[in-house]
Formats: structure tokens, sequence, C-alpha cells
């Protein structure tokens, strides 16, 4: 019997996972209210038998058997409700997309830095010497996992960054090897809790056997009480030295055991949380008998991902940095920790309700003058006149880089990051850093004019 599949929610994940499953031969039905019917996209798949309604009822239910839906879509809504109900299995696109996985699975979760990672790791598997098939990367980072599993070979690598709403709706997923980045309280408007949280990305290792391998953050104890439930073999690694076991960082060296692999400070992307990244990638590296010596040149190389801590321009001996990606404070916190000049900060977001007062010590530490915007403009200002920090608020990102600029000195940092998500003004993070670097380079281009 032919399988029917909803498909809840379109987006380039339910895009990729309606060709796959259609591949397949199911019978595929997509339902978004958002749909632009008459797109040429969606004229397309529809002559590959794929069906799409604006419609969102649970009459939409009848005879389903599968539902894949887009991971940020709650479990709350009215129809994924009333699915529960009828115990039709609701997965999202990299459950169907791993069963095609053949070869190395390399993937990565983490509250930050788990998109550096996926590259830096990424970028040291293509190094490899005499590798016979690609490195792929796919999930969170943008490409779906659909996209290039389907054709891979089981001398391919993939690497895969999944987000904890990913993991959550991806039953029996069996990564050779796993890595945990770290675990903040993140995303707590959707999984409610933080024991929902971090039990979505334990997921990653649960199926995992002493086969495999779990590479996680030694540096917090709670992170070292969730390696001790998994079954896999397990790799730590420690900015504070506190393991010699898998990779960590003494003296200002970093050591894969008792390997010295290369300086902290000769890493390509500045901060703390880096070096936690770059000892990552390096097990990662060196469990796939990567070379020391190419880790060492690929991790000096690295110059960053857009929109992370990415370095965009030098301008009157002022460095620029876009880290539009940090969408927590956690995040600008450790974008913060990685300088040592005065740090002009741009900051501002949606207002989740998070304890904003936990940037002060890092603010007072690190940062000369702020401009703020967006729903957590105001709650910043107030922060940074309780510390006599000079501060402007604007309308939005795009009006804030000519007060920073204004506010600096030479040798100073100007940090565009919100610690705060980006959807009280803007689809992503992405458009959002974009219009950080145009308004950054406009400036420069006016001054240059005059």
């Amino acid at each position: 019997m032919t399988k029917q599949v909803l498909i809840i929610g379109f987006a380039r994940s339910g895009a990729a996972a309606a060709k796959l499953l259609n591949r397949e031969g199911a019978n595929v039905l997509v339902s978004d209210p958002n749909l632009d019917l008459e797109d040429s996209h969606i004229q397309q798949l529809r002559t590959q038998g794929i069906k799409f309604t604006q419609q969102q009822g649970v009459e939409l239910l009848d005879k389903i058997d599968l539902i894949i839906k887009n991971p940020g879509i709650p479990h709350t809504i009215p129809i994924l409700q009333a699915a529960q109900e009828r115990g039709i299995k609701t997965e999202v696109e990299v459950a169907e997309a791993q069963k095609y996985i053949k070869g190395n699975w390399i993937a990565i979760t983490g509250s930050n830095g788990k998109t550096t990672t996926t590259e830096m790791i990424a970028a040291v598997m293509r190094a490899m010497p005499n590798a016979k098939g690609h490195t792929l990367v796919a999930g969170n980072i943008g490409t779906p996992v659909s996209e290039v599993t389907p054709d891979s070979s089981k001398d391919d690598v993939i690497v895969t960054e999944l987000s904890s709403f990913q993991l959550t709706d991806t039953p029996n997923i069996h990564p050779h090897f796993a890595v945990i980045t770290n675990i903040f309280s993140s995303h707590l408007d959707w999984h409610k809790t933080r024991e929902s949280y971090v039990s979505a990305k334990r997921k990653i290792t649960s199926n995992q056997t002493n086969d495999d391998y779990l590479i996680i953050n030694w540096d917090n104890d709670e992170w070292q009480t969730l390696a001790r439930t998994s079954h896999a073999q397990i790799i730590p690694f420690s900015r504070n030295n506190l393991t010699q076991t898998g990779s960590y960082l003494k003296d200002g060296w970093l050591y894969f055991k008792d390997e010295q692999i290369m300086a902290a400070d000769q890493i390509g992307v500045p901060g703390d949380h880096n070096i936690e990244n770059a000892l990552a990638a390096i097990a990662i590296g060196r469990l796939n008998q990567v070379p020391a010596s190419i880790i060492a040149k690929v991790l000096h190389e690295f110059s960053g991902v857009k929109h992370r801590l990415q370095f965009v321009s030098e301008y009157k001996n002022r460095k620029i940095y876009n880290d539009s990606k940090a969408t927590d404070i956690e995040a600008t916190q450790k974008a913060l920790s990685g300088f040592t000049q005065p740090v002009i900060l741009l900051a501002g977001g949606l207002d989740r309700g998070d304890d904003l007062s936990r940037l002060l010590p890092d603010i007072k530490e690190h940062v000369k003058a702020m401009v703020t915007f967006g729903q957590t403009g105001s709650k910043l200002t107030k922060l940074a006149s309780e510390l006599d920090i000079p501060v402007v608020e604007t309308e939005s990102v795009k009006d804030a880089f000519v007060p920073a600029f204004e506010f600096s000195d030479e040798d100073d940092i100007i940090l565009f990051s919100p610690a705060a998500a980006s959807w009280d003004q803007f689809d992503n993070f992405e458009i959002r850093g974009d219009i950080f670097v145009e308004s950054m380079q406009e400036f420069i281009a006016q001054k240059e004019q005059n």
C-alpha cells in the first residue's frame, strides 16, 4: 500500500522532504498557510505528483500514515495535537534522510558553537589525505540533510549540524561520531522546560553503541553526567584542562591526549569559545587519522562562518565583526570574552523575557560603549546606564553603525552581537546580519567619497 505523507511547513526542508518521499513512491501532500500556489517551484513539484494546500485543518489527517513537520513548528498547533491523539507518527526531514547515510556520519549539536564547530570539522575532514569520497555538510546549517544523503556513497563523510528541534523528532538517530559543544538554557519558549531541552540534546547519543564516539565538552558537571549515560566511547574536550584523555588546552597549547597539535593563539578566529570549537574538531580529526600538522594548518587558516563572529572589515584601525548568530545571552558573552581591546557593542532583538542582567559582568569588563535596538533595546540601555557606559538606542540595527563608529577610537572593536533572536524585526539572523554589513559598507563608502 502506498504511504500517505503530510508535510507541515514548506520552507527548504519541507521541499527537500517532499521530493525525497515522492522519489520513494509516497503520496505527498504539503500543507502551509503561507504557500504561494502560483510559485514556479511549487508548480514544478506539482508536475511530479506532489500536492499542495494552504489549509491546515484536522480533516487533512484522514488516511495519513506519516507527518513530516518543519522543525520549528511546535507540537501544540491543533493539527499536530490531533495527530498525536490518533497515533500518527510525526518526524522531521532528518529522520527520513538519515536512512540513506552509508558513510561516516558526524553529527554536532549544542546551544552555542555548533555551526562553527560543524564548519571546522568539515574543513578538517576535507583535508584528510587520500580520501576516497567527499565531505558533505548539511542540517541546521542550511542545506537539508535529504538534499545530500540519497546520492551519497559509503566513502563519503556526512557532517550534520542538528538543532534541538530536529533531534526532538528524529527517532533512531545513530551517528558514528556525536559532538555536544555545550548545553545552556535555550529555546525554552519551545521546549517549555530545561529538562525537555537537555533531553532533546541528549538524543544525539541515545542510540550510539560502544563502537561509536561521543565528543563532549567536559567543563561542566552537568555535561559530564550526561556523557556517562551514553553507551558510546567518551572523548572529552576541555578548555580548562579538566581532563587529558581527549583534547584539551594546556599552557597555551592544544593537545589530543599526549600529542601537541598547535598553539591556541594560532587559531584563525578569536575567543575562548573558538578554542572549545577547535578542540572538538581536533578530536574528530585525530580519531579519523587526520595528521596533526594538517589539522593545525586547517584551523590556523579557518576564518570563521558568516554571521558567527565573522570578521567583516577593518576601517580607520577599527576591526568590525558580525555576530548576528548570537541569538542568546551566552553567545554574546562568549563573543565579548574573545577580545582584550575595548568593544563598542551593538545589541538587541526579540524579547523572550531572558534575564539580561547576566550580561552586566561582561559589559563591565569589555564594553566601552553600546548601541541598542529592537524589543530588548530599552532593557540593554538600562544596563549600560547602570554601569555609566555611553549608550544610544536606535530603531533598528540598520541605524546602529553610525553611532557605533562615533563612539569608537583607533584599535577598538565594533561588535554586532545581539544577544537575542531576530524575529522582532527580521525573518532570520542571516537577513539581520546582512543588513548590518550593508549599513557598515554604506557608511564606509560615504566616508571614502568625502
